[in-house]
């Protein structure tokens, strides 16, 4: 009898040992009191700039531990610098899921080296959560089952610039300055494919390479071409480095540069004064918006800024983005209870109702399901008049484009 019940009691703990590795085995980079989170951004490289997105999104989770965490449980970040190469990305993604065993990736920043990490963190079914990469081919939920996005897509996005000039400008030339790689090129088929066959009559294009040191020549090229409208479709670095270029030789078309450009720390670096009547898309408020002086959202960011990240520049907007981020993590993580499984990570990412940040332009929220992986699906266009940007028209949604 005595050999039955040992029989028995080690059969049960046999079970119970199973169970409890299959539930690690689910949950990895989870514990009672903590959950293992991992970032890769460029601190260094051609792009250091949208390095500060991660600082910013390091100093929302160090808010988040100060409050107590998220339902009991501290959040861990690791953030490690892929230099904005794709190798160094890969590189790096494979640290954290295989060695830091992280439960989820979020907020890494870039094309390029997203395009480089997806097919490993989906086949790994890893969640990678609002990516910040706007590249029109992460919005597809069935190539990419673990991946949601943070930034409105570069086609959505390049295609309100096209009706825009269409209807500002409708026999203007259009010259388009982009990065060689999946964020230029989706602003150039957006324009192919909302001016359909006007294209190659009213478009002119050139490229540049993120190691190139300077684009002075293809803003020479472009303004002998023509071109009385300019769209820069690239990273703040050459934006800067084209307004600041177009304004030296003299060439004053109609300039729009990509929401990722559209920060004013990257208008400084052209010149605030070289940089007035530009336009851009938005989605959250400008920092350094006398508008929003009053704005309580906006309050409750100052408050955060000076507290978390003292000494930083307040009207970066990469700073923004990573709050953002930070507040989509918290939000998807609340949702998920006492279930941090990587699958309901994933399903809780692909559950957001009506969730409006405080940092949100007025009107617009963010909703997600289980065949929209996109964050934001609304964006305004406005204009830098030396000062602030001004809106103008109304909220779009970019399912309507």
């Amino acid at each position: 009898m005595a050999r039955s019940s040992s029989f028995i009691s080690a059969a049960l703990m046999l079970v119970v040992l199973s169970v409890s590795a299959a539930a690690e085995d689910a949950s990895p980079g989870v514990t009672a009191k903590e959950i293992k989170v991992g970032a890769t951004f460029p601190f260094s490289g051609p792009a250091s700039q949208l390095g500060n997105t991660g600082k910013s999104l390091s100093a929302y989770i160090s808010m988040i531990n100060d409050r107590g965490g998220i339902n009991g449980r501290t959040v861990k970040l690791i953030t490690l610098d892929d230099g904005f190469s794709p190798p160094k990305a890969v590189e790096q993604v494979r640290r954290l899921v295989e060695s830091e065993e992280v439960a989820v990736i979020i907020g890494s920043l870039g094309t390029s080296t997203n395009t480089a990490t997806a097919k490993y963190l989906n086949a790994k079914k890893v969640p990678s959560l609002f990516i910040v990469a706007g590249a029109t081919k992460f919005e597809n939920y069935k190539d990419y089952p673990y991946t949601t996005t943070g930034l409105p897509s570069y086609n959505t996005e390049g295609k309100m610039y096209a009706k825009y000039l269409t209807e500002t400008a409708p026999n203007a030339k259009v010259a388009i300055l982009y990065q060689n790689d999946d964020l230029g090129k989706d602003f150039v088929l957006a324009f192919k494919e909302y001016l359909k066959n006007d294209f190659e009559k009213r478009v002119v294009t050139a490229s540049y390479e993120v190691s190139e040191p300077t684009i002075d020549s293809q803003i020479v090229k472009l303004r002998g071409a023509g071109a009385e409208a300019l769209l820069v479709a690239g990273t703040p670095k050459f934006a800067a480095q084209a307004l600041r270029r177009a304004s030296e030789i003299d060439w004053h078309p109609i300039r729009i540069v990509n929401h990722i450009s559209g920060s004013i720390p990257a208008l400084r670096l052209a010149g605030l004064d070289k940089a007035v009547g530009v336009v851009t898309a938005a989605y959250s408020k400008s920092p350094s918006d006398p508008a929003w002086r009053d704005d309580e959202g906006m309050k409750w960011y100052r408050t955060f800024f000076e507290k978390y990240l003292p000494g930083s520049d307040f009207e970066d907007g990469s700073y923004l983005t990573g709050a953002n981020e930070g507040m989509l993590l918290e939000q998807v993580l609340k949702q998920c209870g006492d279930d941090l499984s990587r699958e309901n990570i994933t399903r809780q990412a692909r559950n957001l109702h009506d969730f409006i940040l405080p940092t949100a332009l007025p009107g617009i929220k963010i909703n997600t399901s289980e065949t929209n992986n996109r964050a934001w699906t609304q964006l305004q266009l406005q204009r830098w008049d030396g000062a602030r940007w001004e809106r103008f028209g109304s909220v779009l949604n970019v399912d309507s484009h």
